[in-house]
């Protein structure tokens, strides 16, 4: 009897044990519904100053700092990123040489016996721009090292640097991913989008450390160092306040000041980034995202593919595809092609969850960015449905918007769920106007951003309007505010989403639902007749 009652527990979902009763995706489709803007809850979206002792250098010589992990295509493997050295700023920079200190991680199980020892590569980047009066930028020394042949679900501690030169970083500690099946799932996984480093972005990541991610995914745009001229002078719209300049400028210390605020939640979970808008960052010679490229680990190799803008990962039982917006994406293009390999070789009896991120959203109301990638959805969104993905994560739009099951516009069971999470706590400040208030629609060709491509938006609303008069049907909630969310899987067809807002104490819950998936009433794989 004792067995039967365990086998019960086993099968039941996980919603009949919750203390609150909290509806599913079973429940739904839902009745949208817009949660009131509340003026006295903005926030304070002003950056930190260079003088804040949390963006500062606290290291000398070349002692390791704003040291990350990523992951690498599966739990047996991870990347250790740090820099050594100072940047330079100024008419005239010499680059570092990279070769002339060690890219070393000495690691182990035991804090007191590191007994392994991995070496990796480093490299420095810089940021020309070739107009008078504009300063230059070279990076410090970064460091990239390949941590092989790990166990699953096992607490590794660990320290970086070059022991030669007695430039080691203290010991830290962080745990591998378990292995794929569809019983083994990260225990949280945080999703944040559009972060910047403002005073609101202190909130969100410390709420977020508050729920202890095992894992964190960033959603694009990630320093906003493109807000600033080289000089240091910032603006919430570049745009609108540097109209005249040559060229759109950066002021890359940002991105170092980001790298020391968020060393002490990096250092420990891995952080998966994809790229956003604010990266793009045009340079010299028409470079763009290096300092995305350069500082950051990407499994883009192990994952067959040729670019850091967009790879595959997973993460126990999960799979996740992460693509770029900002790279050729349509079904001539090398990213299509590799995302339709990725897909076909994903086995949903080892990763029974598909999960998609990018950064522009295909399904958002809000006026902000309204129907921007049309071009994107046009090109991807059959392929993916017909591979049955499960939830998309997006940002862009800084709010929180949460979708019913969607495909094409309308409401579909097998659908993904869609769900944007810009709302990270950027100095842009929140999206606040919906595309279905009145006078708020924007003009139909005004909305492509041209780094996308051109106006795909030709499939209009059931009444033929650009815009809903009405908050749309696939929209299930939404909201103003700024926040992070946290996955957890369940099982292999129940995961608890739950979306946290900033002026909450970190325990209170502002959208939480089970997704589920029905593999028995969605059948995966070529769905759709033709998705090439």
């Amino acid at each position: 009897m004792t067995f039967l009652l365990l086998l019960l527990f086993c099968f039941l979902s996980p919603a009949i044990f919750s203390a609150v009763s909290i509806p599913s995706t079973l429940d739904g489709p839902f009745v949208p519904v817009t949660v009131p803007l509340d003026t006295s809850l903005r926030g304070k979206a002003i950056d930190l100053p260079d003088t804040d002792p949390r963006v500062r250098r606290r290291v000398t010589g070349f002692e390791p700092e704003q040291i990350s992990l990523s992951l690498s295509s599966d739990h047996d493997s991870i990347w250790v990123s740090w820099i050594t050295g100072e940047f330079q700023i100024g008419k005239k920079v010499k680059p570092l040489d990279p070769t002339s200190i060690k890219s070393i991680v000495q690691f182990g199980t035991l804090r007191h016996s590191l007994s392994h020892e991995a070496k990796g590569h480093s490299l420095v980047y810089s940021q020309l721009y070739p107009f008078d009066g504009l300063l230059n930028y070279t990076s410090g020394i970064i460091h990239h090292v390949r941590i092989t042949g790990l166990k699953p679900s096992t607490i590794y501690y660990y320290r970086c640097g070059d022991p030669s030169r007695r430039a080691m970083s203290k010991i830290h500690h962080f745990r591998t991913m378990p292995v794929s099946s569809p019983s083994s799932y990260p225990g949280r996984i945080a999703v944040v989008g559009d972060l910047g480093l403002t005073y609101n972005t202190t909130d969100t990541i410390s709420h977020l450390i508050h729920n202890s991610p095992d894992l964190v995914l960033l959603i694009g745009d990630v320093s906003y160092a493109n807000l600033y001229l080289t000089n240091g002078t910032s603006s919430d719209c570049y745009s609108c306040s540097f109209p005249e300049t040559p060229i759109h400028e950066t002021y890359q210390p940002r991105w170092d000041y980001w790298g020391r605020f968020m060393e002490n939640l990096t250092s420990k979970v891995p952080l998966m980034v994809i790229e956003g808008n604010h990266e793009i960052e045009l340079q010299a010679e028409n470079k763009t995202f290096e300092a995305y490229s350069s500082r950051f680990a990407f499994p883009f190799n192990e994952s067959g593919s040729s670019s850091t803008l967009y790879y595959s990962f997973n993460a126990g039982g999960i799979h996740f595809v992460m693509l770029g917006a900002y790279i050729a994406y349509d079904k001539s293009a090398e990213q299509y092609e590799w995302l339709k390999k990725d897909l076909a070789k994903v086995d949903r009896s080892v990763t029974p969850w598909l999960v998609a991120s990018w950064h522009p959203p295909w399904y958002s109301s809000y006026t902000a960015h309204y129907r921007e990638a049309e071009c994107m959805k046009e090109a991807m969104e059959e392929l993916l449905y017909s591979y049955g993905t499960d939830i998309v994560f997006n940002g862009h739009v800084h709010a929180y918007e949460r979708s019913n099951r969607v495909y094409n516009y309308e409401l579909d069971p097998c659908g993904p769920v869609y769900i944007v999470v810009g709302d990270g706590g950027n100095r842009e400040k929140m999206a606040i106007e919906h595309a279905d208030e009145p006078g708020k629609c924007p003009e139909p060709l005004t909305t492509p951003d041209p780094v996308m491509g051109g106006f795909c938006a030709w499939n209009f609303t059931p009444s033929g309007k650009f815009c809903w008069d009405r908050q749309p049907d696939y929209s299930a909630m939404r909201e103003s505010s700024f926040g992070h969310g946290i996955l957890e899987m369940k099982n292999e067809t129940w995961a608890l989403w739950t979306w946290y807002r900033n002026q909450d104490s970190s325990s209170q819950v502002g959208d939480q639902i089970y997704i589920v998936r029905q593999p028995d009433r969605c059948p995966l794989h070529h769905r759709l007749v033709n998705h090439c």
